[in-house]
């Protein structure tokens, strides 16, 4: 009898281990389970936290097909800076900086901010290019004037170091001046950048860019504060220039009932 016991708990065993591999082998992820691509919103924003290529490898180079012909063929701009930094420092694919560059420039020709930015520190720094000041304030221009910080941070220290021309003053002023910035030790290099540059700016021009700052911000308080049911509110702020220079801000508000 305890022969038989032994048999039967000997084959429940054996069965128990046979059919629980199977289940496991049967319920555990496949390594050759598709990884979903980068939605373009989803990619863009791993292009501007700088994670793109880390999120490339972290998926184990499955979509390097599919990013190359999103890139190639598509000509998507998201996918074709992807694709350029994947070339540029051989991840996932062969390095190919020539190439890589290529399609850098092909997301930048599309208004990628990235792209515009990237290729602006590039060719300041000369990393990957031939160093071009010239061609940096191109890239740049474009890239702060889409409202990336970091170009409008660069254009302005490459203004106040002599580089691009006096006509880019005053749009490279406005645009750092309106920037939001929360790190403080970021916020401290803007203040910095944009006192250089208003040394090199008449003061008429200065006043009415921190004036147009000024109304953006009044303009949003009073509009905040005044209670919609209750209103035909007309809120008139403006900025008139007289002449020699000089600028009266005007701002008037009236609330009806």
């Amino acid at each position: 009898m305890q022969k038989k016991l032994t048999r039967v708990g000997l084959v429940v065993l054996i069965c128990s281990s046979v059919f629980g591999h199977a289940y496991a082998e049967e319920t555990k992820p496949s390594d050759n389970e598709a990884v979903p691509l980068y939605t373009q919103e989803e990619l863009v924003n791993l292009i501007n936290k700088n994670e793109h290529l880390q999120r490339v490898k972290a998926d184990e180079c499955q979509l390097v097909d599919d990013i190359k012909a999103r890139a190639e063929v598509m000509a998507l701009p998201s996918y074709q800076f992807l694709y350029g930094d994947m070339l540029a420092y051989a991840v996932c694919v062969d390095q190919d900086v020539e190439l890589g560059v290529y399609y850098m420039r092909r997301a930048a020709e599309q208004g990628l901010a990235s792209a515009l930015e990237q290729l602006g520190r590039y060719y300041d720094t000369g990393k990957l290019v031939q160093q071009d000041k010239a061609m940096a304030i191109t890239y740049l221009r474009e890239a702060a004037s889409q409202g990336n910080l970091a170009a409008q941070i660069r254009f302005v220290n490459l203004l106040n170091d002599g580089h691009g021309s006096p006509r880019d003053f005053e749009a490279a002023y406005r645009w750092l001046f309106q920037s939001i910035v929360a790190d403080k030790g970021m916020h401290k290099k803007v203040e910095e950048a944009l006192a250089r540059l208003a040394m090199k700016m008449p003061e008429s021009v200065v006043k009415r860019d921190s004036f147009s700052k000024l109304t953006l911000a009044l303009l949003h308080k009073n509009s905040a504060q005044i209670p919609k049911q209750k209103a035909r509110t007309h809120l008139v702020l403006a900025l008139v220039f007289i002449h020699e220079n000089r600028w009266r801000f005007i701002s008037t508000l009236i609330s009806r009932q």
